[in-house]
């Protein structure tokens, strides 16, 4: 007995449609990465401009009248140091180019250095399935006020 011969017919659609569909989530993915990055590195650079005016104005001068300028750092002061990055914020548009954007400062009394760290929601282009729907990204910056005589 012959076996009746099968017809491959569409065969081709569905690997051409699988592929086109690999093809497409690529691309997506290729998209929201370069957004991602961008968006971090205008994180980076407003997060190094706060840390450089927290340093910068986060200093109390005190010492300076008391007991002259010191050899080495300015004593920081935390919450002059945290309202200076909130006005920088503000100032520089920060709020309304990332909304959602939050920041927490930390400063090291041992060597004067402020350190901020931006968190913000990412803003992806496109959405991949199985993708969070809501994804935050992350920048730090640093700086050391150092009295110079």
């Amino acid at each position: 007995m012959r076996r009746p011969e099968r017809s491959e017919c569409g065969q081709a659609t569905i690997l051409i449609v699988g592929f086109a569909f690999v093809l497409a989530m690529a691309v997506a993915m290729v998209v929201d990465v370069s957004a991602a990055y961008l968006q971090r590195q205008g994180l980076d650079t407003v997060a190094d401009g706060a840390a450089l005016r927290g340093a910068d104005l986060g200093a109390t001068g005190r010492e300076v009248y008391t007991g002259g300028v010191p050899r080495d750092r300015l004593d920081l002061t935390a919450d002059a140091v945290r309202a200076s990055v909130r006005d920088y914020l503000a100032a520089t548009g920060a709020y309304a180019d990332y909304p959602g954007l939050s920041f927490t400062v930390a400063i090291d009394p041992r060597t004067s250095s402020v350190s901020v760290h931006l968190t913000a929601p990412l803003d992806l282009p496109l959405t991949v399935p199985g993708s969070p729907e809501i994804a935050t990204i992350g920048a730090i910056g640093s700086a050391v006020v150092v009295a110079e005589r």
